[in-house]
């Protein structure tokens, strides 16, 4: 697999449709479209989609080969639709090389070490707060609640927003701006595009107003100690050269971790929410680890979950590893060819789209045996299947670029199940439909609709 200017190789297989659409209807309608393509083409074949011709690549070597080793063949900023980057601005998202490395560390630092263990208590608290109102409930749809629950954890740690009306408010601008994404470009009012467009400055504007209170506090020298929030870090971090974010990168990197702090990890609590009410026998071993660690503190049920607790969760953790192979909340991440790439006999030009398809690699028997069932061991040291193949588990990406957020989702997710599995149960309700939606995130299309009580 070599990097060439001029090759002799041929074009992957693969049809390009019709002129014009392409295969774009059957992209977007059929659930099956990459598999059955894969299936008779095998790890690359050629399409042509939104209204570009792509090459698809599946399999934890063409992972490794677009998110790492020929990294820099791949853009980012290219890959993605124009309603992206109008959305969500000129943010890490979109960055690439030297932009992209400065900003990156810059906002590590926010998500890393010392900064999580600042959050820990107030996930605690927020999940504790979203339990006990469920457990009023008796009966609801757990999707939206917990797309809720993140939208509140991602508003106060990261921006600093008290619960209450303006969440709701902030909420609400915040899904019209998602909804934007994937729609036509129509800037009208009342179009999708239009309400997103004009979420999206409401967002930017309390984010703007957000900023001007913190530089306040900071310059404060009879001010208490400075809120712990992520935008507050943001203002106080630089880099070794003493350079801080200027205030329009603060927004638009706000904007796009409020973004990837809560769909996507909704996604993943629904689906683990889910597939334990489905696997009792997971369900008993997971909630069994949760009871021993509550014996361990002299087996008092109110003894809060700790931070301390956090690292002997073994189990969970392979039930989240398990959650995020078969239910990736999204289905892949496209780049564009800006240099000219050879791969498995093929070549691929520049100017075409590229598609990573994470499930690909994520059911792969090579690497999973029996990759249709849930099997949480799978994770274990015994048997470390991920270990098979590099770049075979990459929900959260891989490489050089891989999710920023990821400790800060995964401590937010464990928090949540680990106070669900000491202290409650639930059921998944009768006659409702369970088939997965992959857009905008995975999740069911009736939103997992479950009977709630303590238990």
């Amino acid at each position: 697999m070599t990097i060439a200017t001029t090759s002799p190789l041929p074009l992957p297989p693969g049809t390009m449709g019709l002129p014009l659409i392409g295969e774009t209807i059957g992209f977007i309608r059929d659930p099956q479209f990459a598999r059955k393509r894969q299936a008779q083409h095998g790890s690359l074949f050629k399409t042509h989609i939104l209204g570009r011709p792509t090459a698809c690549f599946c399999g934890p070597e063409a992972n490794e080969f677009l998110l790492s080793s020929h990294a820099d063949s791949f853009s980012w900023r290219g890959g993605w639709p124009g309603t992206f980057k109008e959305l969500l601005g000129e943010s890490l998202f979109l960055q690439e090389g030297a932009e992209h490395q400065r900003n990156r560390r810059l906002l590590m630092p926010a998500f890393h070490g010392r900064a999580l263990e600042g959050y820990f208590s107030v996930m605690r608290a927020i999940a504790q707060t979203y339990l006990l109102k469920w457990e009023q409930q008796t009966q609801l749809t757990w999707f939206l609640e917990l797309k809720k629950f993140t939208f509140e954890v991602a508003s106060v740690l990261l921006l600093g927003t008290a619960p209450g009306e303006q969440l709701d408010e902030l909420s609400s601008w915040f899904t019209d701006l998602t909804n934007g994404l994937f729609a036509l470009p129509v800037r009208w009012g009342p179009t999708p595009y239009g309400r997103a467009l004009r979420g999206r400055d409401r967002l930017l504007h309390y984010i703007e107003n957000a900023i001007e209170e913190r530089r306040a506090v900071l310059a404060d020298p009879n001010a208490s100690q400075p809120p712990t929030d992520v935008l507050t870090l943001l203002l106080q971090t630089e880099d070794e050269d003493g350079n801080r974010l200027s205030q329009e990168e603060i927004k638009v990197q706000s904007l796009l971790m409020l973004f990837a702090g809560h769909e996507t990890t909704t996604s993943l609590l629904t689906s683990m929410a889910m597939v334990l009410a489905q696997n009792p026998q997971v369900l008993a071993q997971a909630r069994a680890e949760q009871f021993n660690l509550v014996q361990q503190q002299g087996g008092d049920p109110t003894q809060a979950l700790t931070l301390d607790q956090m690292p002997q969760m073994p189990y969970l953790d392979r039930v989240l590893k398990e959650a995020e192979r078969m239910f990736p909340p999204v289905g892949g991440g496209f780049r564009e060819v800006i240099k000219p790439v050879e791969f498995n006999g093929y070549r691929v030009p520049v100017g075409w789209l590229a598609l990573y398809r994470i499930e690909a690699a994520h059911l792969d028997e090579r690497c999973y045996s029996q990759p249709g069932s849930f099997d949480p061991d799978r994770f274990s040291p015994e048997r470390a299947e991920q270990k098979r193949y590099d770049y075979s588990l990459v929900a959260f990406g891989g490489g050089p670029r891989v999710c920023l957020g990821m400790a800060f989702a995964k401590l937010e997710m464990k928090i949540m199940m680990a106070l669900l599995l000491r202290d409650y149960q639930w059921a998944i309700a009768p006659n409702q439909n369970l088939t997965l939606d992959p857009v905008p995130t995975l999740s069911p299309v009736d939103g997992l609709k479950v009977t709630f009580s303590r238990l």
